[in-house]
C-alpha cells in the first residue's frame, strides 16, 4: 500500500522540511501530527490491523530520515530537537523513529531519548518506542546490553516493562532463538517482578520464546515454580499459555494444576 503520496510529499517538504530547516521545530511538530493523522485515516478500514499507527510512523519516520541526509540537515539535532519539540505521541515516535536509524551507528546517543519514550505518560508512544528499539540490538549487543540491564533493574515499572518488550523474540530478534541467552540473561532479574505491567510482559516474553524452544521454557518455569515466589510462578503460569495446547498434562504437572485457563480456554487433566 503507497501511503506517501505525491500530495503527502509535497506536504512533508512544505510542512516539515523547510520549518526544520529554518530551526522552527515545534511548528514542523505539528506538521508531523498533522500528516500521521492524514496518513492513517488514508488506510482502509479492513486494513488498519496490519497498517496501523505503527506502519505509518516507520514510513513516515524512515522517509524523514532520508530527507534529512538529502537536504543536509543535522539529523541528530534536528530529530532529538523535534522529540523534544513534540506535544503528541505520533510526533514524537516519529522523531524517534528518525533516531533509531541514528541509532545504528551511534547508538548510546539515543538511549536517553528511548528511555524518555518508555516513560512517557502515554501508552502508545511507550509500545511504539520499544518496537524502534529493537533494530539497535543485534547490530550493538553489548551496548544495548548494558543500556538494558539499566532499565531492567530501574525503579520505574515502565523501563522495566520497555526492558521485557522490546526483547521479545518478535521481527528483528528472532536471532534469540540461537542465542536465547542474550534476552534471558537481562530479562531473568524480572523474574520476581511484583508488578503486572512488567511482569505480564515477562510472561509474554517467555511464551514467544517457548513457540520454538519449549524444554528451554520447561526448564525456567520449573525453577520459577520451585522458587516458591508467587509473582515468579505467575510469570511461569503465563509462560505456558501457548505449549499448553500441545503438551498439556506435562504443563500442568510443572504447574502443580489440574487445570488451566487462559482468556476462555480451560485445559484439564484427563
Amino acid at each position: 500500500m503507497e501511503l506517501l503520496t505525491a500530495h503527502i510529499k509535497k506536504l512533508i517538504y512544505d510542512g516539515v522540511i523547510a520549518r526544520v530547516k529554518k530551526s522552527e521545530f515545534a511548528s514542523a511538530s505539528n506538521k508531523i501530527t498533522m500528516i500521521i493523522e492524514q496518513l492513517h485515516e488514508s488506510i482502509p478500514d479492513d486494513k488498519r490491523i496490519s497498517y496501523g499507527i505503527v506502519h505509518t510512523v516507520k514510513e513516515l519516520g524512515q522517509f524523514l530520515y532520508n530527507a534529512f541526509g538529502e537536504n543536509d540537515i543535522n539529523l541528530f539535532s534536528a530529530s532529538s530537537a523535534l522529540f523534544d519539540s513534540g506535544k503528541t505521541s505520533e510526533s514524537k515516535a516519529v522523531a524517534l523513529c528518525i533516531l533509531s536509524f541514528y541509532g545504528l551507528e551511534e547508538p548510546e546517543k539515543v538511549f536517553p531519548y528511548f528511555e524518555a519514550a518508555a516513560n512517557d505518560d502515554d501508552w502508545e508512544l511507550r509500545e511504539i518506542s520499544q518496537i524502534l528499539f529493537r533494530k539497535l540490538i543485534k547490530p550493538h549487543p553489548d551496548k544495548v546490553k548494558k543500556f538494558l540491564l539499566k532499565m531492567v533493574k530501574s525503579d520505574n515499572l515502565n523501563c522495566r516493562r520497555f526492558a521485557g518488550e522490546t526483547l521479545r523474540p518478535v521481527c528483528e530478534n528472532k536471532w534469540f532463538y540461537k542465542n536465547p541467552e542474550y534476552s534471558l540473561s537481562i530479562i531473568k532479574h524480572l523474574f520476581k517482578e511484583g508488578k503486572a505491567y512488567p511482569r505480564t510482559s515477562v510472561g509474554n516474553n517467555l511464551s514467544d520464546l517457548a513457540r520454538h524452544l519449549p524444554d528451554l521454557v520447561y526448564n525456567i518455569v520449573e525453577e520459577l515454580v520451585e522458587s516458591g515466589d508467587k509473582n515468579s510462578y505467575w510469570i511461569a503460569y503465563r509462560a505456558c499459555r501457548n505449549v499448553i495446547k500441545k503438551e498439556p498434562e506435562k504443563v500442568m504437572q510443572l504447574l502443580k494444576v489440574t487445570s488451566y485457563k487462559y482468556k476462555d480456554r480451560i485445559h484439564t487433566v484427563k
